[in-house]
């Protein structure tokens, strides 16, 4: 369902759309990452991805803690964005090549989730605070600081190791 095809009177009403999109975004993610850890051929990369892999569980358990902290029933809704950014993903898994260069282009797709992981996120955490969840809010601030750490991460891995082997 499209965004602003539903009725938003409250910003709870608001703050749950967020979370049912958040909640089907992680399970995408968590669902895509076997698949991304094989593709990869840099071992640093493939540790960073499967610790991500592991910490997509958490955050799975996380949105569902906050749906109970709202008091609403965990519910996915399709997340047209993380769809589409892990197609991207997964067409750069695919992709023929030099290894070093599909790594580069793997951390190049994923951080583009990861980049939309923080937008959800720091959204629905000002939305909480807006509603005065503030627990919902710390949760989202959770996941917020994990994502900021994976895009790091990653950024580190490619400049210092994967992009120059790549380049060369």
């Amino acid at each position: 369902m499209a965004l602003f095809s539903e009725t938003f009177n409250t910003m709870d009403d608001l703050l749950e759309h967020q979370l049912k999109d958040l909640y089907d975004a992680e399970h995408r993610i968590h669902d895509a990452m076997p698949d991304l850890v094989s593709a990869v051929a840099h071992p640093q990369l493939r540790s960073r991805f499967e610790s991500d892999h592991a910490a997509g569980e958490r955050r799975v358990a996380r949105v569902e803690e906050m749906f109970e902290k709202t008091g609403k029933s965990p519910e996915r809704e399709t997340c047209e964005g993380t769809k589409g950014l892990l197609k991207e993903v997964s067409d750069a898994i695919a992709a023929d090549g030099d290894k070093e260069v599909r790594d580069a282009a793997l951390i190049a797709s994923y951080q583009r989730v990861a980049h939309y992981a923080i937008a959800g996120y720091g959204s629905a955490r000002n939305i909480a605070r807006r509603t005065g969840n503030d627990y919902v809010a710390q949760l989202c601030q959770q996941s917020l600081d994990e994502a900021y750490e994976l895009d790091r991460d990653l950024t580190e891995i490619a400049v210092e190791s994967v992009n120059p082997v790549a380049a060369s």
